[in-house]
């Protein structure tokens, strides 16, 4: 197989990682009669997408993760 368990366990991790991020992005919008600048706060526009894009990063790397065989290990 290409994965073995850690890699999957990784990859479930920066999942996870992203999924936090778009929650982080969500809530409530502005209606047509009433502005809401919640909208523009940093959680959404600045903290969000860099977890975002760290669970993405993350993601990245759990893929290309090759753990050492015991071969490599002894050298």
């Amino acid at each position: 197989m290409a994965f073995n368990k850690k890699n999957y366990i990784l990859l479930a991790v920066g999942m996870a990682i992203v999924i936090l991020g778009l929650v982080l992005m969500s809530g409530e919008g502005s209606a047509e009669g009433i502005f809401n600048p919640d909208i523009f706060s940093a959680r959404r526009i600045k903290v969000a997408p860099l977890v975002s894009l760290f669970g993405f990063i993350f993601i990245m790397f759990a893929i290309m993760y090759r753990p050492k065989t015991s071969k490599e290990e002894k050298k």
